[in-house]
């Protein structure tokens, strides 16, 4: 049952692809030195983010009734 449609998915990748990144390039980026441990939780969230893409299901949708892909 998917509930993330392309353009979400494309961005959701991106942005994660982005997020996993950082906590790796932080410490020789002066504006991102100082993110310490929280650049392992962005890191974090870049994986979920990742993974909602790839299975193109967001579990955080599922209250609200969102879906932004077509009926199947």
């Amino acid at each position: 049952m998917a509930n993330v449609g392309g353009l979400d998915r494309v961005l959701r990748f991106v942005f994660g692809v982005v997020l996993i990144l950082v906590p790796f390039v932080a410490p020789s980026m002066p504006a991102l030195a100082g993110l310490g441990n929280w650049g392992w939780l962005i890191g974090a969230m870049g994986v979920v983010m990742l993974l909602t893409a790839i299975f193109r299901f967001c579990p955080a949708y599922v209250p609200f009734g969102i879906r932004t892909c077509e009926r199947e």
